[in-house]
């Protein structure tokens, strides 16, 4: 039986598989955080990544956002000789680490400016099957702010990642990325599911305007009764808002049943305020599984 991941040492989280890695967050009950950062800017301190920040403030999965699968960079940490870099960062944060890859629809109508997307942060094959031997634990099939990406490119971009991927796959939106559609759509989700996603990502309550925690518990009843998780998503910069607001967030959506809450990178040099993961982490599991998360060494 896989141990829930918030009682799990680091050994025995990197040795999951992503189906092992989606049970072992179920088992967790909603006590689990995910961190985004931005891999391309300067790290928050010189010589230590904004991953291994996370990782010391609570943090359980890594999700880089602005990686490029086809050239690697993750900023303040150099890869080993003759290994890939995400593999490394596995090894010196002693978390799953993911990275988003966004499903751009070129045909979509856009509310404003596209802005350019280098090919290796899009959901292509050529994409996965980098991210695959890269080591990722996990992607992301969603999109920045203006990037184009639509429902129906998630979809079919959950599909190519069954096939060319194989770890866990988080799909869906936490803003509209320039696209005048649904954030939440119901029947958008249940697509989701059909096409293999592991996870579904949706906005997290008091983030998106009008999207609100009847919509959350409706979301949640869908998708956990066809056997999926759900991450609720901080994706409006208020991921830096003072920390009371945090905790008031991570409360409602803990209330709605999710599993993993999301926060994320709007903060300086691409990461959340350090005492925003610890008081998102106090929140949803109190200070004995933060102080355990915090303090439980990567060589364990």
């Amino acid at each position: 039986m896989v141990k829930r991941f918030i009682s799990a040492q680091a050994s025995e989280i990197m040795a999951m598989t992503g189906a092992e890695l989606k049970q072992s967050i179920k088992a967790s009950e909603g006590r689990v955080i995910c961190s985004e950062n931005v891999v391309i800017r300067d790290s928050n301190i010189e010589d230590v990544t904004n991953s291994e920040i996370a990782r010391a403030y609570g943090a359980d999965l890594i999700l880089l956002n602005a990686f490029d699968a086809l050239e690697p960079v993750v900023s303040g940490l150099k890869g080993k000789d003759g290994e890939p870099i995400i593999q490394t960062l596995r090894e010196v944060v002693g978390r799953p680490i993911g990275a988003n890859l966004e499903p751009v629809d070129l045909e979509a109508k856009m509310a404003e400016d596209r802005p350019d997307i280098p090919a290796g942060r899009q959901a292509t094959r050529e994409t996965m099957e980098a991210a695959k031997k890269q080591g990722l634990d996990f992607i992301c099939l969603t999109g920045n702010p203006g990037s184009g990406v639509t429902n129906d490119a998630i979809t079919k971009a959950i599909s190519m990642a069954k096939e060319y991927f194989g770890g866990m796959i988080i799909a869906g939106k936490m803003h509209g990325a320039g696209v005048d559609e649904p954030v939440a759509d119901l029947e958008a989700i249940k697509s989701f599911i059909e096409a293999g996603a592991d996870v579904i990502l949706v906005p997290a309550v008091g983030t998106v305007p009008g999207f609100d925690d009847s919509e959350l518990k409706a979301a949640v009843k869908v998708i956990h009764a066809a056997g999926a998780l759900v991450m609720s998503a901080i994706g409006t910069s208020q991921e830096s808002s003072d920390s009371d607001t945090i905790k008031q967030i991570a409360i409602q959506n803990k209330i709605c049943g999710v599993d993993i809450q999301h926060i994320g990178d709007a903060g300086y040099s691409g990461i959340a305020p350090v005492e925003n993961i610890m008081a998102m982490s106090r929140a949803i599991r109190g200070n004995r599984h933060t102080i355990a998360m915090m303090s439980r060494s990567i060589v364990r």
